[in-house]
């Protein structure tokens, strides 16, 4: 049997970041061919996750990269198991470095794709990287949704970084200082669609009906009757989770609509994501 050296096993723990005796192990079993040693080591991320297959991942963070002109921007989940994992510096750098090449590489479709991939100037794929962030950590780990979207478009992560939203717009617009807000809007107050018309039809039909009878008992004309009904509508889109209708967070004088509209924007769609949630 090849005899293991201290140094060996140092220079091994020093490519890897494994711990000492894992190395010396995996030594060992090679022989002392290093080569072979790593490639034992590397094999033994598949043990890790089938150990811990089963586990619970209700941690995690949320990643964002935007195009400096809001053109675009990318956003990506990751999930683990504890909070100090999620707020390391290896998933930020990590994270950051996947949300990085979907935005500024030639996208993908899932996370499979994406982890095929290669960062900038990076050596390895991203499931290489994942293979061997999995083997120092041994924990369970799942890069588990991404998005790639076009604007005009920004985005805001929470500071716990468990949400994250980016907004689309459509226009030209004057400022996105606006739109950034109207993210943290999205984050904070949590709406259910973008515009009245996403809700469900008999829910909106029955509220106006309903509006319309109390109306109508007040024995005022139609066309004052209808105007009443519409301004007791806005109130009730905003309290059914609707953006553009709600009181704007940073302004509660003007709705998220009227806010848009002031530098020259409308509201199309968004994507919250919250760690472990839709």
């Amino acid at each position: 049997m090849a005899e293991i050296t201290a140094a060996a096993v140092k220079a091994l723990r020093e490519k890897t970041d494994l711990p000492m005796m894992e190395c010396k192990k995996a030594l060992t079993e090679a022989g002392g061919d290093e080569a072979r040693a790593m490639q034992i080591l590397r094999d033994m991320f598949k043990k890790v996750q089938e150990k811990r297959a089963d586990n619970v991942t209700a941690e995690g963070r949320v990643f964002i990269a935007t195009k400096p002109d809001g053109s675009e921007a990318a956003m990506v989940e990751i999930q683990c198991e504890s909070a100090p994992v999620a707020t390391g510096e290896v998933m930020q750098k990590f994270g950051q470095a996947m949300v990085d090449q979907l935005l500024n590489g030639p996208g993908a479709a899932d996370p499979v794709a994406l982890m095929s991939q290669k960062g900038a100037a990076a050596s390895q794929t991203f499931q290489e990287q994942y293979e061997e962030i999995v083997n120092k950590i041994r924990e369970k780990i799942v890069v588990n949704r991404i998005a790639r979207v076009k604007g005009p478009v920004a985005g805001y992560v929470h500071h716990d970084y468990k949400t994250g939203v980016l907004f689309i717009a459509s226009g030209t617009p004057k400022s996105t200082d606006v739109m950034k807000d109207v993210a943290m809007h999205i984050a904070a107050l949590n709406p259910v669609v973008t515009q009245p018309e996403e809700l469900a039809t008999e829910i909106v039909q029955a509220e106006r009906d309903r509006l319309s009878a109390e109306a109508r008992a007040s024995k005022k004309p139609e066309n004052i009757i209808e105007k009443m009904v519409d301004g007791r509508m806005k109130v009730f889109y905003a309290e059914q989770g609707v953006l553009t209708m709600q009181a704007f967070a940073k302004d509660d004088s003007k709705t998220v609509s009227q806010a848009l509209a002031e530098v020259g924007l409308e509201a199309v769609t968004y994507h919250r994501w919250k760690v472990g949630a839709g």
